[in-house]
């Protein structure tokens, strides 16, 4: 259904339950995934390092995608805000328990700075990042399915995540390491290319996922929006 940007709001059955799957998997990628480097013995390319929250990033893009084909941008961009909402107290909170001092005989703070100590200058990387690559995600696929009249689903969510994660990858690991000393100035576009490649890569895999989540949503909403006449700014929460 067409809805147009002038109708009545309506209430939705399932909006706030993808909403808060989207918090849910962004706050992950930032909190739990960080702290890890894996490493994956795969065929053809050998032993593969890469840092766990790759796992998360695709799929809150993902969430991103469903968000604007089944619910326009505007309902998007409320969730992005919420996410980043969530992170920013996520991240102050994070910061505050680090520092409170231990109690004496209490041996895991050398543990815990480790897995939630991350400095602000990769966290507002972060933040940064984010921001600007789910607003892109999100504005590239309103704008393109409105130009192909809903047609294509696949090409609207991976190309809105090539610019997406682009984006993304291409902000937060200059901000974040970029003459820190942590990684190598000359390492990091190999980095950047890898980590991106990766990210779409699993978008690419995701693509039946994906189908089969906007198919249920559309038929259980009973919603498919068109950003036909939508203020794309992004410094709004009004859907």
């Amino acid at each position: 259904m067409d809805r147009p940007a002038s109708a009545p709001p309506r209430q939705y059955r399932y909006y706030e339950f993808v909403m808060a799957a989207f918090v849910a998997v962004y706050l992950c990628s930032n909190l739990i995934g960080p702290a890890k480097a894996a490493q994956l013995d795969l065929p053809l390319l050998g032993a593969v390092t890469f840092g766990a929250g790759v796992l998360f990033f695709p799929i809150s893009y993902v969430f991103g995608d469903v968000l604007t084909e089944v619910y326009g941008y505007a309902r998007a961009r409320r969730v992005i805000w919420a996410g980043f909402g969530a992170m920013l107290f996520a991240s102050v909170m994070a910061w505050v328990v680090v520092k409170l001092p231990p109690a004496p005989g209490w041996l895991n703070q050398p543990a815990y700075e480790i897995a939630y100590g991350s400095t602000w200058r990769i966290v507002l990387a972060s933040l940064v990042a984010f921001f600007c690559g789910e607003f892109i995600n999100s504005f590239v696929l309103a704008k393109m399915k409105v130009w192909t009249e809903g047609r294509h689903l696949w090409a609207r969510t991976i190309g809105s995540t090539i610019f997406g994660e682009g984006v993304d990858s291409t902000l937060f690991y200059p901000l974040a390491f970029w003459n820190s000393g942590l990684i190598p100035n000359e390492l990091l576009p190999a980095i950047m290319l890898s980590q991106f490649l990766t990210k779409v890569g699993v978008e690419v895999v995701l693509t039946p996922v994906t189908y089969k989540v906007v198919g249920l949503l559309k038929r259980a909403e009973r919603e498919d929006y068109y950003d036909r006449d939508t203020n794309f700014t992004p410094f709004s929460i009004k859907a």
